[in-house]
């Protein structure tokens, strides 16, 4: 009964799609239709585009023809800035899907006598809606409106019978404004606008650039409440959703090869689960990089494509490093099944990074994912922020049946395997490798601390890397002193 409720209450509420990538999930399906939106947020935050963006996409994916009324910026200015976004705005007026006028406030220009109204405005903008039959309307930035004229109080109850008109006139309406230093608006445009208020923010943090929006308020409808980062990219913005409200993610029994056979062993014989999320944790020189090249390879020899995100060497220095031990990926990068992406972490902050990774899984469509190492994102925020950012993105990568592979380094002897990054326990596969030292020599060792779903191997086995790749001792390794184990030790408790 609740649920036939809530569909008859969201049949009331028409939304309008934005066409903006990810807007239209967290507002449930686009803006409120024949209603007026206000964005506001600061110089440089991104409301101009929004605007145009969600003018430009009505009219190519919505047959949604619109009309954009600028108060600064003329319509040449305007075309040349956005064309760098591939919107060809003199295109799209050529063809009559959009009209492009601007009015010019400029009080030394007039002097203002007696009482005046905005009926002028009134009849310009419904020529031009009725002219090309609009369904959107853009008022960027209707604020200056207030820099020519001092009859403030006049000037608000023009501007409220104005957003009754389009109400009236049934168009979708995107009102940008500036933010004020304590209220949402300079002049409390809000105040009228009570349907939904959107704020864009563009913030610098440990001299690290990151836009943000929230939904401040969306009248008698469902939507994320969050702040979601966004990326203003060559086709336009992309925003982010945090992550799904509840843990519904698709599983499946089938199983993938980790690329050794040995290990596949240890694993009941068939490997990870496909769509699943793996930890391999360890201290440095211990194999974690051999072992993820071996899983994206066997990825590739499927003809699926896998991306390989790394965060503390080049392409071509990956690849020159897997070719002493026999793995070679240049066919499968020439071949468009293997893709790298290398960066190092302190290029932009942690919601960027977020935002970046998604845009590429989105792209290229890979089925097997590889992230070396994910524990260089320590160094770009608290842990709570990093746990948060990975956590996100392994939600993202589950909804979506992508399997991931994430390479973990520790500091080194004598620490715990409470990790520096705390995800461990959302990880389905951990793998744990280790350095034993005697006087003599040093043995590389690996065994499988869980594998949910699955009877693993608790043997532990050692690493043998080769120049035809990485292989484990036939037999477990036996006799481990307690006092190498301790002084060798990366794991206690948590995948460190």
């Amino acid at each position: 009964m609740a649920k036939l409720k809530l569909q008859s209450a969201l049949k009331k509420l028409p939304r309008s799609p934005t066409g903006i990538k990810g807007l239209d999930e967290i507002t449930h399906g686009g803006l409120p239709a024949g209603r007026p939106t206000l964005v506001c947020g600061g110089a440089g935050s991104g409301k101009t585009l929004f605007a145009v963006e969600f003018l430009v996409r009505g009219a190519l994916q919505y047959n949604e023809p619109g009309v954009y009324l600028s108060f600064e910026e003329n319509a040449d200015d305007l075309a040349t800035n956005v064309a760098s976004l591939g919107f060809n705005l003199q295109d799209l007026s050529s063809r009559k899907k959009i009209i492009l006028d601007q009015i010019q406030i400029n009080q030394s220009e007039f002097e203002e006598t007696g009482e005046y109204d905005l009926e002028g405005l009134f009849v310009r903008l419904g020529h031009e809606i009725d002219s090309i039959k609009a369904k959107r309307v853009v008022l960027d930035t209707l604020e200056a409106l207030f820099s020519g004229f001092s009859d403030l109080s006049l000037l608000r109850n023009e501007l409220q019978r104005l957003f009754r008109w389009l109400r009236d006139k049934g168009v979708t309406t995107v009102i940008t404004a500036e933010r004020g230093a304590e209220t949402l608006t300079r002049h409390g445009l809000e105040e009228y606008i009570s349907d939904c208020v959107i704020l864009l923010d563009h913030r610098i943090k440990d001299q690290l650039s990151t836009r943000r929006i929230r939904i401040i308020k969306f009248r008698g409808a469902a939507h994320g409440g969050d702040e979601y980062p966004f990326l203003v990219e060559k086709d336009g913005i992309s925003i982010i959703p945090l992550t799904t409200l509840g843990i519904e993610q698709k599983t499946t029994t089938q199983r993938i090869s980790s690329g050794i056979p040995a290990l596949d062993e240890m694993l009941e014989g068939k490997g990870y689960f496909r769509g699943s999320s793996i930890l391999i944790s360890g201290t440095a020189g211990t194999g974690k990089t051999s072992l993820a090249a071996h899983l994206a390879v066997a990825a590739c020899q499927r003809g699926e494509r896998c991306l390989f995100l790394a965060f503390e060497e080049s392409q071509s220095q990956i690849i020159r490093n897997m070719r002493s031990i026999g793995i070679n990926f240049e066919p499968w990068v020439k071949k468009g099944l293997l893709q790298f992406h290398a960066v190092r972490p302190t290029l932009y902050g942690l919601e960027m990074h977020l935002a970046t990774i998604h845009r590429l899984i989105s792209d290229f469509n890979p089925i097997v994912v590889v992230f070396d190492p994910v524990s260089n994102f320590t160094s770009m925020g608290d842990s709570p922020e990093v746990y948060s950012m990975l956590l996100r993105l392994i939600d993202f990568l589950k909804i979506n049946g992508v399997t991931a592979l994430l390479t973990n380094l520790v500091s080194g002897i004598g620490v715990s395997l409470e990790s520096e990054v705390g995800i461990s326990s959302i990880m389905d596969t951990l793998i744990v490798l280790r350095d034993f030292e005697d006087i003599n020599d040093r043995t590389r060792l690996l065994y499988v601390l869980k594998s949910r779903g699955m009877a693993h191997s608790r043997q532990i086995r050692e690493i043998l890397i080769t120049d035809s790749g990485v292989d484990l001792g036939s037999s477990p390794v036996e006799n481990v002193s307690q006092d190498a184990a301790s002084r060798s030790r990366i794991i206690k408790g948590d995948g460190r």
